[in-house]
């Protein structure tokens, strides 16, 4: 399977710090414990090609190299300096090297931000320095970089293979868990690798059109604890993630979105299960665990992608393809149905007793031909059903469990399953019990570019990001925005008046905003003292008619006793009224209530819920989900940053996982998803159109089999942009 790697103009600047053709070491040192003498070991050993300049005023040479009393001495501009020397120093040494001419630094110190007020006023001089001078900062608090490439070991790691696995981690340690892995695996390698620390200047995304733009690098992979600028990554990612692929993993919860929030969307928003949303929603292979990292990065650096996700397996064992059937199942992939051609066609070269039927258990019939299960496997790749091709088993160790005869036959298959992969668009992965010994068929596999795994389950999250992938790059093909929403000049008035009186838009005010841009809410009354409810009594007739509290200062009005339900005539009006005063009065006395508002009530229907909350991270998203009071108990909620494309709206829809009462469960009509994609995207619409509106709450809208009505709506004002 050889996908060429396009190649990308460099348009980064980090090009000429990452790759450096000179590098100056500040506080370099002969003392061998010294970060400053590890980097010039690392240099030195790995065969650097460009000038190294230490500067040390106390040493002549160090490890055989020139010294340099100081910054004023290097002899020209450098395209990097690594700074070793205490936090205090660095904004005097960026100062220094910016007027030389330097172009970048890596700032190993600690002791800014993460420490408190006062190491934040340090690393703010330090990027005040940075910027007067033209110098991009790695760092500080980093753990270094290398660029195994260029002979580019600041790191002074050993044992670390060069290939193309680019790796950005905010963890050393996992950098260091990832190596020992890698060498263990014995074919993985990497290209780039750089500890983004504190992210004072250069962040994720920057890193990520680097590695988006480098030749050596075929996958870019992320560790993040945290992103600081979460909306240019989400940009940065979707042009990637169309060129190569970008795996992330993500540690914990985004706990800078949390915050104290009056609504559902406020509550959710800026949880960990919205980041991933977000990431999956530019393309980005999110992995769940930190051991499936390298896995799916190697995978995916090999393989790239496959057409869908519909799998066939091929196995000597029924055990083992029970296991990998469970597995599918579990990560969202599909066992290929097989045609009858292909079952005929295995049918004539295995045994009767071999099953045909997708997992294909040989049933023995390679015990004596190993090479058979490569021409099984060419079989079903050649079926227009099948996406992937999944051998399980224990190809490779049929040498060692039967007979040492067998290995010409291990390896002609080998040889075979190498073929199939080069010129097959379907991705071939392996796994085998025998993988950990490496035995020589696996390893003519692996050296040739198909992975083989120690796991079933690493197979298959492989198998399942290779098809997400593939169906990601497929359906984004003609995927475009809506065209932009045109604001109201009376509802920007309507925000202005809601800012000047200091309170958030009510109720009947959201709905005027919604209605405005097209959002089917019914019909309502504000009604603002009891003589009005006459009118409001022979407007509506005999139907069944809600009553709620109008207040900015009660926020849940079925907490105060302000809503009131099934009413019909004007003296069951005047009741709920005189009800409703009552206790919002005993809930709040202080309330400013400004009447109430009357609305016929919904028809029976799905409750959903759509959200917005402006996250600090990545700006504007939506969410979507199971609507009425258990939306915050059972969480089945989807978000996706705005603004939306129509793909983004359905994928949010069927990414329920409780999407089945959305089609009809138990004898109900289907609501009609159409309406609700077109309700996800006018929502979209209009948040990027009013700046104004910082947080939405529409919960519930009732969906229906012919459309939706929005019933209660709220909508916090954005204070800040007034």
């Amino acid at each position: 399977m050889n996908h060429v790697m396009p190649v990308v103009p460099h348009k980064s600047p980090l090009h000429d710090i990452l790759a450096p053709s000179s590098i100056a070491i500040v506080g370099a040192s002969a003392d061998p414990t010294k970060r400053g003498y590890k980097a010039m070991v690392g240099l030195i050993k790995d065969g650097y090609r460009g000038a190294i300049h230490p500067i040390n005023p106390k040493a002549d040479r160090i490890l055989g190299v020139k010294t340099l009393p100081s910054i004023e001495a290097l002899p020209g501009p450098v395209d990097l300096a690594l700074i070793c020397t205490p936090a205090a120093t660095v904004p005097g040494i960026i100062a220094e090297l910016g007027r030389k001419g330097v172009k970048g630094v890596v700032v190993l110190a600690s002791g800014f931000k993460e420490t408190g007020p006062e190491g934040a006023k340090l690393e703010q001089q330090v990027l005040d320095a940075a910027r007067e001078g033209g110098v991009r900062v790695i760092g500080p608090n980093t753990s270094g970089m290398f660029n195994l490439h260029h002979k580019v070991n600041l790191l002074a790691l050993a044992k670390v293979k060069p290939g193309e696995i680019g790796f950005i981690s905010q963890s050393g340690n996992m950098l260091l868990s990832l190596v020992l892995e890698a060498e263990h695996n014995g074919h993985v390698g990497f290209s780039t690798y750089v500890g983004p620390g504190n992210q004072t200047d250069v962040g994720f995304n920057d890193y990520l059109r680097y590695l988006g733009e480098d030749e050596h690098t075929r996958v870019a992979t992320l560790y993040v604890e945290g992103f600081r600028d979460g909306q240019r990554f989400l940009q940065a990612a979707r042009e990637i993630s169309a060129l190569k692929p970008v795996v992330v993993y993500k540690s914990g919860s985004t706990e800078q979105g949390r915050k104290a929030a009056s609504s559902h969307t406020g509550a959710l928003a800026g949880s960990y299960a919205m980041t991933v949303d977000l990431l999956r929603q530019v393309g980005v292979s999110v992995v769940q665990h930190s051991n499936e990292i390298l896995p799916v990065a190697e995978g995916l650096g090999l393989l790239q992608k496959a057409p869908g996700k519909r799998v066939a397996v091929i196995s000597d064992g029924g055990g083992q393809a029970t296991i990998a059937s469970d597995r599918l199942a579990e990560a969202g992939l599909e066992l290929a149905e097989l045609s009858e051609q292909t079952k005929a066609r295995l049918a004539a070269i295995l045994f009767p007793q071999a099953s045909l039927v997708n997992p294909v258990d040989v049933a023995g019939s390679s015990d004596a031909n190993p090479a058979l299960l490569a021409e099984c496997m060419e079989i079903v790749a050649e079926d227009e059903n099948v996406d992937s091709v999944f051998l399980v088993g224990m190809f490779g160790g049929y040498a060692i469990r039967f007979a040492e005869d067998l290995l010409g036959g291990e390896m002609r298959g080998a040889e075979s399953m190498i073929e199939l992969s080069r010129r097959s668009e379907k991705p071939v992965v392996v796994y085998s019990l025998y993988a950990p010994i490496k035995p020589p068929a696996l390893r003519r596999l692996h050296e040739a570019g198909v992975p083989v795994y120690t796991s079933i389950e690493y197979a298959v999250r492989v198998l399942a990001a290779l098809g997400e992938r593939g169906i990601y790059l497929k359906s984004h093909e003609d995927d475009v925005l809506p065209p932009a929403v045109a604001p109201s000049a009376d509802m920007l008035a309507m925000f202005a008046r809601a800012r000047d009186e200091g309170r958030d838009l009510y109720e009947y005010e959201a709905k005027a905003l919604l209605r405005t841009h097209g959002i089917e809410v019914a019909e309502e009354a504000v009604v603002r003292a009891p003589d009005e409810l006459v009118e409001v009594a022979q407007r509506f007739g005999e139907q069944a008619l809600a009553m709620k509290v109008v207040s900015k200062d009660i926020l849940h009005k079925s907490d105060a006793g302000g809503v009131k339900l099934n009413l019909c005539g004007e003296a069951a009006l005047r009741s709920a009224w005189a009800q409703i005063m009552e206790s919002c009065r005993a809930y709040d006395a202080d309330a400013d209530i400004r009447g109430v508002l009357v609305t016929p009530m919904a028809k029976k229907g799905v409750e959903v819920i759509v959200g917005v909350s402006r996250d600090p991270i990545f700006g504007p998203v939506l969410m979507f989900g199971l609507g009425g009071i258990f939306v915050e108990i059972l969480e089945d909620v989807a978000f996706r940053a705005i603004p939306l494309s129509e793909l983004d709206a359905r994928s949010m829809v069927d990414q329920l996982k409780a999407r089945k009462v959305l089609e009809g469960a138990r004898g109900e009509a289907a609501v009609d998803k159409g309406a609700l994609v077109d309700l996800l995207l006018k929502v979209s619409g209009i948040v990027s159109a009013y700046p104004q509106l910082f947080e939405l709450d529409l919960n519930p809208v009732i969906a229906y089999s012919d459309g939706y009505a929005a019933v209660d709506a709220r909508i916090i004002i954005n204070r800040a942009v007034m």
